[in-house]
């Protein structure tokens, strides 16, 4: 256990809320385990520095604080697609910096948990992608499954890129983001007939939106995903 990927099926579908309860559920196993955002788009200036919400809420949820600079080495300002927001700011999104601070955090954690940005793929630059950088970053990925009407389709279509992709899939997690979803059992049981992949946890609707409390129900790879 060194590294995941965390990827969703789509934005807005819990993907920082259930990193941050894995990291939780890590920790309770003993583990030194820290979140990673290598990039992020939306973010307000405290005391000086821009700090993204998810970034803040990753950097709470770790055992330790690695500072942003490591656990969030692009943050753009403007809350809209990061490859529009980076060419608003005159920012290339490089490599680079992302697998520097990946390895400085893998030589501090015993886990990293490296979130995406939005869906799998998530246009970065003309070029290159969240799924690309995915790929070259080389870890075997947790997808994120927002339940809700639609989610089949979304989870089986990003099961494909990622796959596409030559990556690993080392499970998947059902996040209830619709607390009123019709069928939500039947819907987990079709994605287990066709993911092929673990099942690592089914997460509740979460009122008080407290990672922690969803931490029991989650488990990781029995092979550390590889």
């Amino acid at each position: 256990m060194s590294a995941y990927f965390i990827a969703g099926t789509d934005t807005e579908i819990g993907k920082t809320f259930v990193t941050c309860s894995l990291l939780h559920a890590a920790r309770s196993r003993g583990l030194r385990a820290v979140g990673m955002k290598p990039i992020a788009a939306g973010a307000d200036r405290v005391n000086g520095e821009l700090i993204n919400e998810d970034a803040a809420r990753l950097r709470s949820a770790g055992s330790f604080d690695p500072g942003l600079a490591l656990l969030n080495p692009y943050c753009l300002a403007s809350p809209i697609a990061p490859h529009i927001a980076a060419a608003e700011e005159g920012i290339v999104l490089e490599l680079s910096p992302i697998v520097e601070a990946l390895s400085t955090l893998q030589a501090q954690a015993e886990l990293v948990l490296v979130e995406g940005v939005g869906g799998f793929r998530v246009p970065l630059r003309d070029d290159y992608d969240t799924a690309d950088l995915a790929r070259d970053l080389g870890l075997p990925v947790i997808l994120v499954v927002g339940m809700r009407l639609g989610c089949i389709s979304h989870a089986l279509l990003t099961v494909e890129a990622i796959q596409a992709r030559g990556l690993k899939i080392a499970g998947w997690l059902a996040n209830q983001v619709d607390p009123a979803m019709l069928r939500f059992d039947e819907n987990v049981a079709a994605l287990r007939q066709r993911i092929g992949a673990p099942l690592l946890g089914m997460v509740p609707f979460q009122i008080d939106g407290n990672p922690a409390s969803a931490a029991a129900a989650l488990s990781f790879p029995p092979d550390g995903g590889r």
